[in-house]
């Protein structure tokens, strides 16, 4: 097979994107819901697990919080996919202008759709882009210009995006709130990332008030940023250049798995050495070193799949997870548009003991995922799926 041949799916991505949908449209399985507020020990770590933690997302060193670590799994995907539908699309002999036009369509429409989902309980259309769908539809166009390029030229511009980030928030001017609230505020040099009070803010401030009704979009709660998509993109670049390495003929399974457990590894040093000098591990700014601490776990999540599913092929428990990996819009819509209103039928209709005691979150979002799980199962049976 070459690089322009149709490539077969990928077992191991498809499993993969199944399982972080899977999480995402159950939000947890209701974990933290069931933790919160509990002091024996591991149910605090469920809870710590399952939820977003404060401003700085670096813990105990090399630690992290499986809840952060969501999003940049679900935008490195994205990229690793991207190598298989390029090579699809050039075999059928679509030209790279046709392909960079469809992309850009589908960023559009991913835009739209995160607007749209952000807006689901508002009196007006809320624009805002710091959610996952409106972030991949930034970035998109990023990925699909550097799709079949080299990884050299990937490379540098990974260095360039994060190299120019640092740069716009260090030449900021420190700006400390005038408020009690010392929540997000840092310190010393650290204080160009500050909550709110950074050069994300601050152009956040100028282009949501383009928007009409954005009076109420800034500052946003969580300290989320439109212009996180920029060192986003680098994380769903890691994503497009190992999809093209497992796509390379020119290595075997095994040197391909050594090759992601070394940058995996070289991915968390660097992000941890970069979060003690120049720039703290911030998951609400994708701060550079963010973008190597969470690539680095990405990255091995997506080895630990491709070796117990593509090499080893121990493949009798993946079903379910594929089934969710191959509609993960579908999924995620459903998870993010219906779950109140499946839940609430669900205790109409069923027994009150089943949502009785301390476990009825893990039961309503355990059972909620369930049921959509069995429509994109029906979907899949069919072979129905929602694309864009």
């Amino acid at each position: 097979m070459t690089q322009t041949d149709p490539p077969p799916r990928l077992l191991s991505l498809d499993a993969y994107r199944g399982a972080v949908m899977l999480l995402l449209a159950a939000n947890g399985f209701g974990l933290a819901a069931m933790a919160k507020g509990s002091d024996a020990p591991l149910l605090q770590w469920i809870s710590f697990q399952t939820s977003h933690p404060e401003w700085i997302s670096q813990f105990h060193g090399l630690g992290f919080a499986l809840w952060d670590m969501i999003q940049p799994a679900f935008m490195f995907i994205v990229g690793v996919a991207v190598p298989y539908s390029f090579a699809k699309r050039t075999a059928l002999g679509e030209s790279r202008p046709k392909i960079l036009l469809h992309a850009g369509l589908r960023s559009i429409l991913l835009i739209l759709i995160g607007v749209f989902l952000s807006s689901v309980r508002a009196t007006d259309t809320t624009w805002i882009f710091p959610n996952v769908l409106c972030q991949i539809g930034l970035g998109y166009p990023i990925l699909v210009l550097l799709a079949g390029r080299s990884y050299r030229t990937q490379a540098i511009t990974a260095v360039v995006i994060l190299v120019g980030t640092w740069l716009f928030y260090v030449l900021y001017p420190v700006q400390i709130p005038q408020s009690e609230d010392s929540k997000g505020i840092l310190s010393g040099f650290f204080a160009h990332w500050s909550m709110n009070a950074n050069a994300g803010s601050a152009f956040d401030e100028w282009f949501l008030h383009l928007f009409p009704h954005s009076e109420s979009s800034t500052p946003n709660s969580g300290g989320y940023v439109t212009l996180n998509f920029v060192p986003a993109s680098v994380t769903m670049l890691f994503g497009l250049m190992c999809g093209q390495l497992l796509r390379d003929e020119r290595y075997g399974p095994s040197q391909k798995l050594r090759l992601l457990l070394f940058f995996s590894a070289f991915s968390l040093l660097l992000g941890v050495l970069l979060g003690l000098t120049i720039c703290p591990v911030v998951k609400r700014l994708w701060t550079p070193s963010w973008v190597f601490f969470s690539g680095a776990y990405v990255v091995l999540l997506l080895s630990i799949f491709y070796w117990m599913i593509d090499v080893k092929k121990m493949r009798w428990w993946t079903y379910p997870f594929v089934v969710a990996g191959m509609n993960p819009l579908a999924l995620y819509l459903m998870g993010m548009l219906s779950k109140g209103w499946v839940v609430s039928q669900l205790t109409i209709h069923l027994p009150k003991f089943v949502f009785a005691g301390m476990t009825k979150p893990v039961v309503e979002a355990t059972l909620a995922a369930l049921i959509f799980w069995l429509v994109v199962w029906w979907m899949h049976r069919r072979r129905v799926y929602l694309r864009l």
